[in-house]
Order: C-alpha cells, then sequence, then structure tokens
C-alpha cells in the first residue's frame, strides 16, 4: 500500500470510519439473522472492510471488471439490490452521509467526506460490485481499453 493511501486509512479510521465499518459488520449480522439475508452477509462483510480502509481500493462493476455477467449483476442482482435497499440499504447510506457532511465542514476533512459520499452510493446498490485495488482496477481498464468504470 503506497504511504499516502496508508496514511489516509489511519487518519480515516482515527475520525470515525471505524463507526461505518462497524455499521456494516452489524448489518451483516442482521443478514444472518435473517436467514433470508445469509446471501448479502458476505458482502456486507467485505464492504465492511472497504469502509474500514477505503483508500487504495474501489468499488467496480462486477461485469464491467471481469468482462462476463453472472447471477448477481444481471435481473437476479436487481432484485436483490432492491431487497437490499429495504433491509440495510437506506440506513447505511444516511450514516455514510451524515459523517460526509459532518467531515466536509472541515477543510482536512473532505477527502473523508468524498470517500463517505462513494460509500453511500454503495451502500444503496452493492450488488453486482467487487472491491479491488486501485492498481487492479487501472490496470483492468487499460487492458480492456475504457474510460473509466
Amino acid at each position: 500500500m503506497p504511504f499516502l493511501s496508508l496514511l489516509l486509512n489511519i487518519l480515516w479510521v482515527v475520525t470515525g470510519g471505524i463507526w461505518m465499518a462497524a455499521g456494516w459488520l452489524l448489518a451483516a449480522v442482521l443478514m444472518v439473522l435473517t436467514i433470508v439475508g445469509i446471501p448479502w452477509a458476505r458482502s456486507a462483510v467485505t464492504i465492511a472492510w472497504y469502509t474500514l480502509l477505503p483508500f487504495g481500493q474501489t468499488a467496480v462493476r462486477r461485469d464491467e471488471f471481469r468482462g462476463r455477467e453472472d447471477i448477481g449483476t444481471g435481473l437476479l442482482g436487481t432484485l436483490g439490490n432492491i431487497l437490499w435497499f429495504v433491509l440495510a440499504g437506506w440506513w447505511l447510506a444516511l450514516g455514510h452521509l451524515v459523517a460526509a457532511v459532518t467531515l466536509a465542514v472541515t477543510i482536512i476533512g473532505l477527502p473523508f467526506a468524498w470517500a463517505h459520499l462513494k460509500l453511500a452510493l454503495l451502500a444503496l446498490w452493492p450488488v453486482g460490485t467487487e472491491i479491488v485495488t486501485v492498481d487492479e482496477a487501472e490496470s483492468r481498464r487499460r487492458l480492456l481499453g475504457r474510460g473509466t468504470y
């Protein structure tokens, strides 16, 4: 991990990133308790890790990154996202939004506010995305000849 990403991740955790990661873990536990939500629990744990250390990683559309569709990127993925939104997505997104507004008040908090806004969008519609390193995403983007994901 580059020094700047490491420094930003340490500052992120100290300034409250750990609490939103805990929120994602709570969502994972609640999903497991519902039994129906077990498929989302693993993803929530993965995104909790991403929420804990967001700098140096990025969320990409899985079908674009892998070059093929799967069960989570088609119709079932859309239905899964709707169910996720109802059960956990809206309150996680709201938490990220509140954290973003709070951090945006200070100049030093702007990079963290931006990260929370990206995580808020991910919280609303996470099925069909994958968390990869920024280097992996850039390498794949160049390989496929695309501008961005």
